[in-house]
Order: structure tokens, then sequence, then C-alpha cells
């Protein structure tokens, strides 16, 4: 059995590609103008999608990403041996093929496939369910003994919800209203949005009701042929419409005019020029180091400081021997040994929850390869602070407790498998440069702060993770939208008041 265990999560990407041995080395500027319409820091999905719905609408667009291969947390990773992985889980509601279609292309709408097989396996019940309100409507009835009316009562409420409704009301009390005491119940409803956001019981309940309706339509979603060829199809559109894509260019500095209007960016250290800025990067960085407080309101310093940042998470990556493969396991499996849905044992570094995704050979067609990603929730401050050499132990023991519990599903798994590494917020933290790691964002006060940055910042825009509910692709994706609209409008604005 190959692994990486030894390498440490900064050295994570580095192996992705042949071009990190000569990268450091190029000028990615190289032929850059002095100006554009509008630079889009960070190339995650909110990003890619925002350049190119600008890019279409006539603007010049200039696209800035610090790592060597865009998608932020939508991306992938090779290693020897023909093992491509992606990162972390991949599941989507059906929106994604309707935004997809409209904002992207037909060719990539048409690659999105449902999955069809989500397994629940804990102390509590063992279910099999295609994940939608039909399925789900008669699984509360017949196996959980929940009264019909009740559950019609409970996805009423949940798919009336927005984002004007009172967000007092937290989802542990939406689940005590309509299914008290029944923590099963609520282990079956919410396990797989933590999962999916990072949402706990505590956070307001618009921020569960909106994502799990949006799952409920018609199930969940994925990508067929990996992500890797989803955003190689993402880029040849974003180049087809006149994107300028700059790998390799860290953006230190927003350039704030004395009208605190934005003025340009400076990006490996060279200054260039722009109306107007799309941040795809972390919220609380964008704000406090990229543009920095004194060029802010000192109140919207506080409540931007006082943003907390939502979980990260850990992941294995486990290939199989080439064309050694295993029975079907399903798509998506929600694994737990504790009894009961408890948030704190989710996050815990000694794991008892994990979502194993499975890929076989007609995920990445024409392919002969097995994989299987073990996804967990996790808190950034239980890796942190590690020595080197406690991390690298802990990462091992990640692994290999890891395959212990797989071996429930997949016999004689050490056998089989030909690779096996881990990631951890560490990891996250530093590719993504997503502050501790966050792989779902922020809270639900993040929102506010991304939506009111342009009233601070003439032509400052921000689209990412952020509020729970703007996680995931399918929020990514229309983040970008929404957020593009706006910078059109800002533009068309200011060009009129220019003539």
């Amino acid at each position: 059995m190959r692994n990486k265990l030894e390498h440490t999560g900064n050295e994570f990407y580095q192996l992705f590609s042949d071009q990190s041995l000569f990268t450091m080395a190029k000028d990615f500027l190289k032929g850059v103008q002095d100006s554009y319409d509008v630079v889009v820091i960070g190339s995650g999905l909110a990003g890619l999608t925002g350049a190119n719905t600008l890019a279409k609408a006539g603007y010049s667009v200039l696209l800035l990403e610090h790592h060597y291969q865009l998608g932020g947390m939508a991306t992938w990773f090779k290693r020897k041996g023909g093992h491509i992985f992606d990162i972390s889980l991949h599941g989507f509601p059906v929106g994604m093929i309707k935004s997809c279609r409209k904002y992207w292309t037909q060719e990539i709408a048409d690659k999105i496939v449902p999955l069809k097989g989500i397994r629940f396996e804990n102390p509590q019940f063992s279910i099999e369910t295609t994940f939608n309100r039909e399925d789900f409507t008669q699984l509360l009835i017949e196996k959980f003994d929940i009264p019909a009316e009740t559950v019609q009562a409970f996805f009423d409420t949940a798919r009336s919800m927005n984002f004007f409704d009172d967000q007092e009301m937290t989802t542990r009390e939406l689940f005590e209203k309509f299914f008290p005491g029944r923590d099963d119940v609520v282990r079956l409803l919410m396990e797989p949005i933590s999962y999916a956001n990072g949402s706990t019981l505590d956070d307001p309940a618009i921020t569960y009701g909106i994502v799990f309706s949006n799952f409920m339509s018609k199930g969940v979603y994925t990508f067929r042929g990996g992500t890797d060829a989803l955003i190689f199809q993402m880029r040849e559109e974003l180049e087809k419409n006149g994107v300028d894509i700059r790998i390799r260019s860290l953006v230190e500095n927003i350039e704030i005019g004395p009208d605190r209007q934005v003025q340009g960016v400076v990006v490996n250290g060279k200054r260039i020029g722009c109306k107007a800025i799309l941040s795809n990067s972390n919220i609380k960085s964008t704000i406090l180091n990229l543009v920095g407080p004194e060029n802010l309101d000192a109140e919207y310093v506080e409540e931007t400081k006082a943003v907390r940042m939502n979980n990260s998470s850990c992941q294995v990556y486990i290939g199989m021997k080439p064309g050694v493969g295993f029975d079907y396991c399903g798509d998506l499996l929600f694994h737990s040994e504790h009894s009961g849905f408890d948030v704190d044992a989710m996050l815990s570094k000694d794991v008892s929850s994990r979502t194993f995704s499975f890929y076989y050979p007609e995920t990445r067609p024409g392919s002969d390869r097995w994989l299987v990603v073990s996804s967990t929730n996790a808190n950034y401050k239980d890796w942190a602070d590690l020595s080197d050499e406690q991390y690298e132990a802990d990462k091992k023991y990640l692994c290999e407790k890891t395959l212990d519990c797989l071996e429930q599903y997949v016999p004689d798994v050490r056998e089989k498998v030909d690779w096996i590494e881990a990631s951890t917020p560490r990891t996250f933290e530093h590719y993504t440069r997503h502050l501790q790691g966050a792989s779902f964002g922020t809270k639900f006060e993040g929102l506010k702060v991304s939506q009111e940055l342009p009233n601070q910042i003439g032509g400052l825009h921000h689209a990412g993770s952020v509020g729970i509910i703007m996680s995931g692709w399918l929020g990514a994706v229309n983040y970008g939208v929404i957020v593009s609209n706006e910078i059109d409008k800002y533009l068309t604005a200011q060009a009129t008041s220019n003539e």
C-alpha cells in the first residue's frame, strides 16, 4: 500500500501536477494589461461564475488565482499510478442543472446526474434512500411512525422559508416543534445537511430549511466525469468569452481611492487598475487584510471581526489497485457509531461519524478505478497547533481508523488499497487561504457583511461561502451570478454618470 502520510498539510497539493517543479520561476503576469473593467480575486465557483457572467456582458475581466489550479474547494489532485481524487464530497441539489445550463453551457449541465443510493448506518437505524421528499415522507410515516399531517406541515414550513423570515428560531427549535424528543428523526433530517454546509442545531432555522428543501426537490446530484472535467470545461468557456486567467497570482492589496472607491489591486508586486472588484476570497480576509480597517467605518469593521467561521473538514482519500473493485455500497454513506445526533461528536478528533463517498468506474467514464473519500467534520483548533511529528502521527491514525471503519462495507479493503492519504483543516487553510481552514465559509452573520461591502467601498463586491446558505456548489454558483449582476449595475451607473 503506497501512501503520502509523511507529507504535511503544507505539502499536500504540491504533487498535484508536474508543473510544480518549475512554476515559481515563471512570470505569471506576463502580458497582463495595465487595467481591466473588473478584477476577480479567487477562482472558487462563485468567482468563476461571476467572471464568466461579466465577460459575457462585454466587460474586460481579469481572474486572479493564487493556486495553480482553478476551482477553490471544487478541485482535485492526481497521484502516481493514475489515481485522481476529488477534494471533499460533491453533492448538490437539482437546481445546479438549471444554473449551469443558464450561466455556463448545456454540455456542463448534461453531465450532472443523480446519486441514487444514499445510506444511513448508525445505532438507531439502517436506511437507504433516494433522498427526496417523496421517499423521506414515506420513511417518516412508515418507519418512524410520524403522522402524515406532521410530516406534511414540516416540509411545507421548511419549503416556505426565505431570507426575509424571522431569524430568531433555531434549527433545534424547529425540530422540537414538529418532532419533540425524537433524536432519531433529527439525525435523519439533520446529519446530511451538517455534512453539506456545516450547520448545527443552534444556527438559524432558515439556514437549514432552505438548503434541506433544495435537496428535497429531487435528491442529490453530482458531476459525472470528475471535478477536473468540470473545471476544464469551465476554463474553456471562460477563455472563449475573453476572461484573462492568471494562476499563481496572489493579490496582496486592494487599492482604495480617496473617494472610497476601488482603483486597482496589487498582485505579485504589480499594480493593476480596475473599475470594480469581485472578491471570491474569504470575507474576513478580504475586508480586514486586503482592504484594511482604515478604509472602512469602525462599526462595520467590528461587525466583520465578530463574524464566526464555520467548521472545517478532514478527508481520507483511498484508491484501490487498478482494476480491483468492491461491491456496490451506495453513493453516499453516513456512518456513525454515536447514539443520537450530536454535533460535538461529529466534530470531535476522536472520530465516531464519517461520510463515505464511493466512486465507481462509471463515475469517471472510461476508467477502471474504484475510489473512496471519507469526510469528517472537524475543529480547526484540534489540528492547528500540533507539532509536525504529532501532526503526521495523527493523520496516520486517522487513515488507519478510517480503514477499520470502511472494512465493514468493503471486506479485505487493506488488501485492495493502493494509495491512501489524509487532509486536515491545516491543509485547507494553506491552499484555499480560508481562515481556520473553514470548509463551509462563515456562520449566517457573514452574509450580511458580504452584502453590505459595496456600501463601504464603491465597486468592491464579495461572493463566496458565507452565511451557510451560500456554501456548497449551487450556492456558490448562484451567489456569483447575483453579485456579478450587481457589479453590472454599478458599472452601468458609473458610465452614465461620466457621460
